[in-house]
């Protein structure tokens, strides 16, 4: 009795001091738990190094490197495509009309196109300005991410041993339901979505530069970025310049540019790319994926991006749990 009184203590004294430790820590939440998400993903990669020869702390550290680069190489397209390419973004801005009137048997409605530019230009700039005052901040928070993936990295299994020590043995195998299916969402959303966004690159890379665009590298950074948004993904891209194309009044380009566009760049990297990774993945429907993109990103920011369908897939693993207990119940009943 002494002894289950005093894990209902320490049960309480743990809840208490993770809610403490929450709100004490809330700025660097986001920064930590991406920081294991990424660790889950790199754990085989530094197992294949520790494999061929590298001790465990080494294999950490080579496997940090490379993610740092890798994620390093991943942003630094985007901001190269915004400072090198400005040029041809303001001319191409600068083509487009103040005004497009729209037509509708008798009706006519003006869109003011200038007004929505000028207020575009007005948010990048304020964002530039608060991106810079925070970089001291932006720093010391990717220092402390490379330090947590490190070490997860090099004593992977000291977590695990925590949570089955902390979880009754009949529950073990609730744990490990949990840690597969995390482990394929995570596979999911880093490597496969990283995969089919640099062939939606390579792609549109190609598709626009033999239509003649002349800011083709540009277009397919952004429609690789674009692929990490579910459903939409880069067919926002391919709409937007059709419909640059036919206020510019080439019908014709617009026209190419979305049967191609849809085709190639929208459909076929999802339609070769996922398929051959998809075994990898626990298969949660994208329909699933979606609500928990679009809900995580909307209740926590960035961090929804993985949080959202983190925890829509362990819920699906969790219904998935119950139905497997009942099957036998209801196979006894009947």
């Amino acid at each position: 009795m002494v002894t289950q009184q005093r894990r209902y203590v320490l049960a309480g004294l743990l809840v208490g001091l993770g809610l403490l430790t929450t709100v004490l820590l809330s700025t660097v939440l986001a920064t930590v738990f991406f920081a294991i998400t990424v660790a889950y993903v790199l754990f085989p990669l530094s197992e294949w190094f520790a494999g061929h020869g590298l001790s465990e702390r080494l294999a950490a550290a080579v496997t940090t490197v490379v993610a740092f680069v890798g994620g390093s190489l991943v942003l630094l397209p985007p901001v190269a495509v915004l400072y090198f390419r400005r040029r041809d973004l303001l001319g191409f801005l600068r083509q487009i009309p103040d005004s497009v009137t729209l037509a509708f048997g008798e009706m006519r409605y003006t869109v003011d196109i200038g007004v929505v530019l000028t207020d575009a230009v007005g948010f990048l700039g304020s964002f530039a300005v608060s991106l810079a005052s925070a970089a001291p901040i932006l720093a010391l928070k990717v220092v402390l991410f490379t330090i947590l993936v490190y070490a997860m990295l090099w004593q992977p299994s000291a977590p695990g041993h925590v949570v089955y020590r902390t979880v009754p043995k009949p529950y073990h195998d609730v744990v490990t339901r949990f840690h597969e299916r995390l482990r394929g969402t995570l596979y999911a959303l880093y490597v496969l979505q990283a995969a089919t966004a640099f062939g939606t690159f390579v792609m549109a890379w190609v598709v626009f530069a033999l239509l003649g665009y002349r800011s083709a590298f540009s277009l397919a950074v952004v429609a690789g970025i674009l692929q990490f948004v579910p459903v939409v993904g880069p067919s926002v891209v391919v709409v937007a310049i059709a419909a640059a194309d036919a206020v510019m009044g080439d019908f014709v380009g617009a026209v190419l540019v979305t049967v191609l566009g849809l085709v190639l760049v929208g459909f076929l990297p999802d339609a070769v790319i996922r398929p051959r990774l998809a075994r990898y993945t626990t298969g949660m429907p994208a329909s699933l994926y979606f609500v928990g993109f679009t809900g995580g990103v909307l209740s926590l920011g960035l961090v929804g991006f993985i949080a959202g369908p983190v925890v829509v897939a362990l819920l699906v693993e969790a219904a998935n749990l119950l139905a497997e207990e009942r099957g036998p119940e209801q196979q006894q009943l009947s």
